[in-house]
């Protein structure tokens, strides 16, 4: 004789509907997710598919629970535009597993100052993708010497953002500034790439400015200027395990241009690769009057390979000697570290460390630092600076 099939308990029937109540409310809480196709974008990379891009941000922001995008393969273009914040949730992901491209007529965005910008935005985050700000056609007009070159676009900014994170993300050939964060708080990148060619001009990889709390991780950068750019009010800023190069290294500046100005303080770089580069680590600010300050900085575990200036503080920025020849600057740098820092110098002149004559630089610390110039010692060079040297130090230290 069979046994009847066992009926289940009215206890388990109830757990099961709790567990499927529950996985139907978490679903549910964590909203949709919107297909820029749906609302007419086209991945033909000729079709401007701005509007479309706008829709679905839009219907993503009004959500009340925290909400996808998803870019599909293919190539978007898209022309300049302002993702606005002021959404319902904070929680909008943006998953690319395309490429989006700027115009190839740099008339179009050039003069917009931004390529893609988001604004007063929370919790948004970005995976993976490709942006193209095809600035090719704006180096070569730049580079030209032509007179009639707009300033060209940064590819991507956020503008008085929070809680912002980044990640597998690819810029390549911007026409300005690849990534910028101006008055953000809460912001983690890792896994970005940056490309662009050496002799690109302005094409810093991330700027900071104006920001706290900002980390930077596990990324490569290949541009023409700085490759991490430190503006003015930046606190509490983090990089770790950066290759650079080409470039113009990794800047703390350059600072100073007004005369009132936030500072930057509690900066860490460490675990960095300089390769080819105009520039290692590098302190720079303007020959003239200002408020600023530059401390508590930390250089730590920094190969160089072939580096113009390996370590470099330079207090008498002056290009083309406009608005600030025979001034000193104001920008009072204090309490930076230089801790294992190995490899080799382009130049005799491996550490510089040229400072204000008002307000020279003080509580500089080197240690555990070798930097040698064609297999033999470099030197040292310093103007108004002052610190200490630990273990070995060589070049042999100047102060």
């Amino acid at each position: 004789m069979t046994n009847p099939t066992p009926k289940p308990s009215p206890s388990l029937l109830i757990t099961l509907r709790v567990i499927l109540g529950c996985w139907l409310c978490s679903s549910v809480a964590f909203g949709a997710t919107y297909n820029v196709v749906n609302f007419g974008a086209k991945s033909d990379g000729k079709t401007d598919s701005t509007k479309a891009f706008l829709n679905a941000w839009s219907k993503a922001c009004a959500s009340t629970n925290p909400a996808s995008i998803y870019v599909p393969q293919g190539k978007f273009l898209l022309k300049s535009v302002t993702f606005n914040g002021k959404c319902n949730n904070k929680g909008i992901s943006i998953t690319i597993d395309g490429t989006l491209v700027a115009p190839s007529d740099y008339s179009v965005t050039g003069s917009a100052g931004t390529w893609l910008e988001f604004e007063r935005v929370d919790g948004v985050s970005i995976r993976g993708g490709v942006l193209d700000g095809q600035g090719t056609a704006l180096w070569d007009c730049k580079n030209s010497g032509r007179g009639n070159c707009p300033s060209g676009a940064t590819t991507l900014a956020f503008t008085n953002s929070n809680n912002i994170a980044i990640g597998g993300l690819t810029s390549m050939n911007s026409q300005m500034f690849h990534i910028v964060f101006n008055g953000c708080q809460n912001v983690k990148l890792q896994g970005v790439k940056v490309l662009a060619d050496g002799n690109s001009p302005n094409t810093d990889g991330i700027h900071v400015q104006m920001s706290s709390h900002i980390t930077i991780l596990n990324s490569k950068i290949r541009t023409g200027d700085d490759c991490i750019s430190v503006g003015p009010g930046t606190t509490n800023l983090w990089i770790e395990n950066i290759a650079c190069g080409p470039g113009h290294g990794i800047s703390i500046g350059s600072l100073g241009k007004d005369l009132k100005e936030a500072g930057v303080q509690n900066v860490t770089v460490k675990t960095v690769t300089f390769t080819g580069t105009q520039n290692g680590v590098r302190i720079k600010t303007w020959g003239r009057p200002s408020n600023g300050f530059v401390r508590n900085v930390l250089f730590q575990d920094a190969i160089m390979v072939n580096v113009e200036n390996p370590v470099i503080i330079d207090q008498n920025y002056c290009p083309n000697n406009k608005g600030c020849p025979d001034q000193a600057s104001g920008v009072k740098v204090s309490d930076v570290t230089y801790q294992d820092i190995h490899g080799t110098s382009a130049t005799h002149v491996a550490v510089k460390f040229d400072c204000s004559s008002k307000y020279p630089c003080n509580g500089i610390k080197l240690e555990d630092v070798k930097l040698t110039y064609k297999n033999q010692p470099a030197l040292a060079s310093c103007n108004h600076a002052g610190g200490a040297a630990l273990g070995s130090v060589q070049p042999e230290s100047c102060f």
